[in-house]
This record gives structure tokens, sequence and C-alpha cells, in this order.
């Protein structure tokens, strides 16, 4: 387990930031609180192991997924500022990865504690409302937490968990059979591409539509994403997650299988077998960044809260 400094932000003050500012509501997970549990195959690609030696991305499994929602499992609406999360585990007890990932290809911090300062700046006061002061004035000293924001913003809401391009933040080191190391980045892409209303069609759906549309695709055999390994190079950012690699919309990539979701299942499936980053077969390593790190303790914390 990593070790954090007496005295500072630990992952247990951040869980209890994020649930501050969710309202502390009772038996909820701190964050990405709606959702559905869902099951599937993956089968892997003739290239997987190029890439890592790793036994969950090169054998084919059984599929845990679960999509959900970064805001209120009760909103009336979900507009494209709310991240769509899309959790998965591969393979096996003995060889089991749980990747993590969201529908913007950065974190809002780069620390955990501008992580704290960030939630701390946007909890609500008597009024309900933040300190709109307080916000201007963190969020000029912090430029670089705006930037998922920014992005999010800059694309209309996706009308769909299926349809949805889902990023990994973090630059994991993945070593293939011939034991070469390289950082990689995942990218899972649905395979009939984004689904995405724009212009004057752009809506914000519920939740409720959300999931409802999932159901279908499922029931329809329309649900299948490509999972992705963006390829690192020298000089690439590996500790700042609130940054892009350059050029990582056009940089190469390797498919490394592909996810086929088949039924959904009941959610607590995914909270009995809850999933962790923490959890990576040989042959994708820890990333070195400090929010992976705290993520590894934070969502096990979270975990526990919402049962």
């Amino acid at each position: 387990m990593p070790k954090f400094p007496r005295g500072h932000t630990t992952p247990a003050s951040v869980v209890d930031a994020l649930k501050a500012l969710a309202g502390n509501p009772p038996k909820t997970r701190a964050r990405f609180a709606g959702g559905r549990c869902v099951r599937g195959t993956y089968a892997p690609s003739d290239r997987a192991q190029e890439i890592t030696k790793s036994q969950s991305f090169t054998r084919p499994s059984r599929v845990l997924a679960r999509f959900s929602l970064g805001g209120s499992p009760d909103a009336a609406n979900v507009g494209n500022s709310v991240l769509r999360g899309f959790s998965f585990r591969l393979g096996s007890d003995d060889d089991r990865s749980d990747i993590l990932t969201q529908n913007a290809p950065m974190h809002f911090a780069r620390t955990l504690d501008q992580m704290l300062a960030f939630l701390k700046a946007r909890i609500p006061g008597a009024d309900g409302k933040p300190d709109a002061k307080k916000l201007r004035a963190f969020s000029a000293a912090n430029p670089e937490t705006l930037h998922q924001a920014s992005y999010l913003a800059g694309r209309p809401p996706p009308e769909s968990f299926a349809g949805t391009t889902y990023w990994g933040v973090h630059a994991f080191p993945a070593t293939n059979s011939k034991g070469e190391t390289r950082f990689i980045k995942f990218k899972i892409a649905p395979v009939g591409g984004d689904v995405a209303l724009s212009g004057d069609e752009a809506r914000a759906p519920s939740a409720d539509l959300l999931n409802h549309d999932l159901e279908q695709r499922i029931a329809a055999g329309d649900v299948r994403f490509s999972v992705m390994a963006l390829l690192g190079r020298a000089g690439d950012p590996t500790m700042d997650v609130t940054v892009r690699w350059p050029d990582e919309d056009r940089r190469e990539a390797v498919r490394l299988g592909t996810i086929v979701i088949t039924g959904i299942e009941a959610e607590r499936m995914c909270e009995v077998s809850a999933f962790n980053p923490a959890n990576l077969a040989e042959g994708i390593g820890y990333p070195p960044d400090d929010i992976f790190a705290a993520r590894r303790v934070a969502y096990a914390i979270s975990q526990a809260q919402g049962r």
C-alpha cells in the first residue's frame, strides 16, 4: 500500500471531500454512484503480446464491467460536464486486472493536495452555492485544474454509454514477453463510433435514458469496444495526469483486444467484486503519478462506504 506523509492530504480526506461535495448521501460511493453493472467477454488481438505479457490482455476471458456517471444518480439531465465512467475487469482471479476509464483523457488535479483543494473550493456554503471569489482565485492559481472541464465543454454530451470513447488518464508501464517495457495509455473506443448529437439537436439525456439506451443496445448485441494501447514515446509526461501526451489523438496505437457486452448484471455483483486500480496482473505495472497511488487506497475506502 502506498505511504502518505503524516500531516499531508490522505486518500481518506479526499473521499470525505467528495462525499461533502455530493451532500454526504448515506451508503453511497463518493463518486460515480449511479451506474449499470454488466457482463461480457474479451477476445485478445494477435498483437496484444507485442505490448504486454499480462494474461489479462493476452487470453480470452469473461468481463465484469460497470458504466457510471460522475454526478448525482438522480439528476434530471446529464450534461457534458458530467463524466461518464467505464470500469472493467479482465482475466481470472489469478491474473485479474481492473481498468478504470472515463470520457475525458485527463484528470482534474495533478497531486493529491491539489485535488483536495479543488474539491474544497467547490463545496457549497450555507446558501447552497460555492464561494465564487474563492473558486475564481483557486482556478487562477491552478489553471491545469480546468483542462478536464474545458475538454468536456468543447464536446456535445454523449448520448449513449455504449457509444462513448473512454480514456485511462494514467501512463501504465507495459512489459511484453521479451522483457521490453514501454508506457501506454488505455483508450476504449466503441466499435461503431461515438454517438453524440451536435448543433441544435444536442441535448443532455437523463440517467434513466442513458441506462435504457444501454439496455436496448445490449439486447440488440450492439455493444462492442476496442481496447487500444496508445504507445508512449521518450519525453512523454508520465507524472502529470492533467495534461495529454503530445499528438495523443494521432499517435500510434495497438488494438489489444475487443470487449463485447452481452448482458446486465445485478448491481451487487459489481459491489461485491469491487473494481480497484490496484488489481493489475503481471505485465501491466502501476503508473508512477501521485493520483494513481492515491486511487489505489481511495477506491477501497469509497467502496466500503457505499455498502
